[in-house]
């Protein structure tokens, strides 16, 4: 039982670890890049008005949801 939940905290880390890297060297740049589409997709809802701001980013979230279901379907999957 603790080499299964040891392997996926190794793999989490790893994870995180690639995800840091990446996000640091896009940052040089002095802006993140490869993310400048996430909350400008179809259906990410802005509205302004003079003393009111609505931000709902429902596009990005479908988006989000279905990668991250992918990779969970995946580690499942191949892990197990």
């Amino acid at each position: 039982m603790f080499t299964d939940i040891g392997k996926l905290v190794v793999i989490a880390g790893l994870v995180t670890a690639v995800i840091g890297l990446l996000l640091m060297v896009s940052d040089k740049t002095g802006s993140l890049n490869g993310l400048n589409w996430f909350g400008h997709l179809p259906l990410d809802f802005k509205i302004e008005k003079e003393n009111f701001r609505l931000y709902f980013p429902m596009g990005s979230s479908i988006a989000l949801s279905l990668l991250l279901s992918m990779i969970f379907y995946l580690f499942n999957k191949f892990i197990r």
